[in-house]
């Protein structure tokens, strides 16, 4: 079959050029239309329960992340200008497209009660020309305690400017404009008047990250191809299989950004990784390819029979490697984490692409290209890696006790580090820590608590069921914010309890004591009043739904890891269950804080199990093919220990199992396993046309054993340029592939040879 298909590619390579560049643009004219994602990303699957509740908040009361804000310290927060400047900005963001609603210490609402009714006013009418205007301003402001808190902290002199936008408008490419926009007119703030301003939030925080993700494609694309363009050139020494390698990547590259905008997916933190992974796994297909015709031209010096037979050979063997690294991308299908899914799919089709592009271009490129010299060609093949692989053969027939107990010995050490692994996450702890995205958060959470959403539902059971029985409902909600202010990691709440306590404040005069929960025949008086009875103000909307049935209390909270979280949350629980214990109310905890930490959990846990739907597709493929079962079952040892090694490292190191870094051990596990499949498939092919285990053995090395350390040292160079990104778990992701990649090299040249040797009675 495979010499069909090899005369079939060059008697048509005219026919297959034209349908390669057709291919290449329509893909890369569908990938121009590629947008950036600006939602949370889905880890949890829609069945998931915490999943279930995070949407079922959702589509009660919104999304939980629309909020923005901007705070700054300042001894000269109530100085006539700063304060007017503030205002002028103030105004000026509330105009901003897509912008919901603005808060600040300049533009705040008051309640007020006329005859049985209630109106929401704003506290300042208009902007203050004097100090003696902003002085009364600021004891007007000082004597609210709803606000305390939420937009200023008298003790520190701090203040925040909270910015609520549009939540269906929100999630668009116009988002990073309005967000630039908002900036510009801070930056000019604090410019004029010397004080630094800190930005955070959800809507900011994804906005920045997601341009530190796009501009980080294109970088690392270059870098990518830089890197492996340079290590192909050392090594080979020639202009040609340079610029044929980068010309096969990059069409790899158009291809798969059109395979994503096709399947109508975004660019993400996963999926902008896809395009500079392509070009540093493709290149090694390249390798195997141009490695295979040079040393057929080197045997017999005929161009045509060493194109086919390259194809033949390598077109086989290289089928089954891609095929093993599309399946250490592809299992992460069987998470149900659309985040996952969609990255897993698009790669694993992705290096299918590039296969077949690869297959098709490189053999015709070499077909129109001359033959080299004799002299050129020794220096293409490698000859100075010779001894070493003479040194590795000796090794394998002579000292494999050494081996197997160097291995060993490696593997306990790196099994103890990989006991010491966290499982943590945090929101932003992929960036640096003197990053502006990292600074700002903590000074919010230092100054305000935090800028992440924890949503707190309380379900009455009943329409109408949050005011009646006297108001039940919302004493309980008050003694469950008691508790909540005893966890320093969540910030002042914000509730409709919060809000009666205000009203209850401006009915008995403004007197700052009052912010209280009234009393129950008082309570029920309120309660019955507009805007806080009333169904169709925003103040009630924002806190109840349209049934009354069921109340929130939201709070901003620290961004403390999901370790940490999980332990609050342990103590929390049970705390409420208690306080609400005997009560028809069903409390539930939701929010983005606490999809995150289930997120956590659900990748670790499917971290094992597409490893181990990985090492079993693999080893079916490796059994269909070599029907061997031993052998193919000992053949997987060079795939896992490198992995064994590369968690050792993970633990001793410190770097823990987060969403960025819990990709590393299925992508590692299909690359180291090419190598196997190359060794393999050159192993059998000495067998049947009649070595002895031994001398196959021999052959093998030799045959494969500079194409595996070319492609080795391709790969470990390409994914190290990962290290210069500003995300942690990205540059973790690139030094630790490498590693793995490294490591793999090592057994497959030496372990695995050694252990077919030892089981050579078994024939693959």
């Amino acid at each position: 079959m495979w010499s069909t298909i090899a005369r079939a590619i060059l008697s048509y390579r005219l026919f297959w050029l034209g349908f390669l560049v057709l291919l290449t643009g329509v893909m890369a004219y569908f990938g121009t239309k590629i947008q950036l994602s600006y939602t949370v990303a889905r880890v949890l699957p829609a069945s998931d329960s915490t999943q279930i509740q995070y949407d079922r908040f959702r589509t009660q009361f919104g999304a939980d992340g629309t909020l923005m804000v901007i705070g700054w310290q300042n001894d000269r927060w109530f100085d006539l200008p700063v304060y007017q400047d503030w205002y002028d900005m103030t105004e000026q963001v509330g105009k901003v497209a897509g912008v919901k609603q603005v808060l600040s210490t300049t533009r705040l609402f008051t309640l007020e009660r006329q005859d049985a009714s209630w109106s929401i006013k704003p506290l300042i009418t208009k902007r203050p020309t004097t100090q003696a205007e902003v002085d009364s301003l600021k004891q007007k402001v000082l004597s609210l305690p709803f606000y305390e808190g939420l937009l200023f902290n008298p003790a520190s002199r701090s203040t925040l400017m909270a910015i609520s936008f549009d939540e269906k408008k929100l999630n668009s490419k116009e988002r990073q404009l309005w967000v630039n926009k908002i900036r510009s007119y801070g930056q000019q703030f604090a410019q004029k008047n010397g004080i630094e301003l800190h930005y955070s939030g959800m809507p900011s925080i994804r906005t920045e990250v997601m341009r530190k993700v796009s501009g980080e494609m294109k970088l690392f694309m270059g870098l990518a191809a830089a890197a492996t363009a340079l290590i192909v050139s050392l090594l080979f020494r020639s202009g040609r299989i340079v610029w044929i390698s980068m010309l096969v990547v990059a069409m790899g590259v158009a291809c798969a950004l059109g395979t994503l905008s096709l399947f109508g997916y975004e660019i993400t933190l996963l999926t902008g990784l896809i395009p500079p992974l392509l070009i540093v796994i493709g290149v090694p297909n390249c390798v195997f390819l141009v490695n295979k015709y040079h040393e057929e031209l080197a045997s017999h010096g005929n161009k045509q029979q060493a194109l086919e037979t390259t194809i033949e050979q390598i077109g086989v063997s290289a089928g089954l490697a891609n095929i093993t690294t599309a399946i250490g991308f592809g299992v992460f299908y069987f998470t149900n984490s659309r985040l996952l899914v969609e990255f897993g799919v698009v790669a694993a089709i992705s290096v299918m692409l590039v296969y077949v592009i690869c297959l098709l271009m490189v053999p015709i490129l070499l077909s129109y290209l001359p033959v080299p010299k004799a002299a050129r060609l020794q220096t293409l093949q490698g000859g100075k890696w010779r001894g070493l692989l003479n040194r590795v053969d000796y090794l394998v027939h002579n000292r494999r006790g050494l081996i197997y107990g160097t291995v060993a010995v490696i593997t306990v050490i790196s099994s103890i580090g990989l006991f010491l692994i966290r499982v943590e996450g945090y929101v932003v702890d992929d960036l640096p820590k003197n990053d502006p995205v990292y600074t700002d958060l903590k000074f919010i959470e230092k100054e305000f608590k935090g800028a992440l959403p924890l949503e707190v539902m309380i379900d009455t059971g009943q329409p109408n069921g949050v005011f009646s029985e006297a108001g039940r409902a919302l004493y309980k909600v008050r003694a469950m914010e008691r508790i909540m202010a005893q966890y320093p990691e969540f910030s002042k709440p914000s509730s409709l309890v919060d809000a009666i306590r205000f009203a209850y404040q401006m009915y008995r005069g403004g007197d700052p004591k009052y912010y209280v929960l009234p009393p129950a025949m008082e309570l029920k008086k309120l309660a019955g009043d507009a805007p806080l009875g009333g169904s169709k103000t925003p103040m009630v909307n924002s806190f109840l739904d349209s049934n009354r049935q069921v109340t929130r209390v939201s709070y901003q909270m620290a961004d403390i890891g999901s370790i940490k979280l999980q332990t609050v949350m342990g103590k929390l629980r049970p705390r409420l269950d208690s306080l609400f214990a005997g009560t028809p109310y069903k409390v539930s905890l939701t929010g983005h804080s606490l999809v995150f930490l289930q997120s956590n959990d659900y990748l670790l846990g499917n971290l094992y199990e597409s490893l181990l739907i990985a090492i079993l597709l693999i080893a079916l493929v490796g059994m269909i093919l070599f029907r061997s079962i031993p052998i193919i079952l000992l053949s997987k040892l060079p795939c896992l220990i490198p992995l064994v090694v590369t968690a050792g490292i993970m633990g001793f190191t410190g770097i823990a199992f987060k969403p960025s870094t819990i990709l590393i051990f299925s992508i590692a596990f299909g690359l180291s396993s090419d190598g196997t499949v190359y060794f393999l498939t050159s192993y059998r092919r000495q067998l049947q046309l009649g070595a002895e285990p031994p001398v196959a053995i021999t052959k093998a090395i030799h045959e494969t054993g500079i194409s595996l350390i070319y492609t080795a040292l391709i790969l470990a160079g390409g994914f190290v340029v990962f290290a210069a990104s500003s995300f942690g778990g990205t540059a973790a992701l690139g030094v630790l592939v490498a590693t793995t990649v490294l490591m793999a090299c090592l057994t497959n040249l030496v372990l695995l040879p050694a252990l077919l040797l030892t089981l050579k009675r078994y024939r693959v």
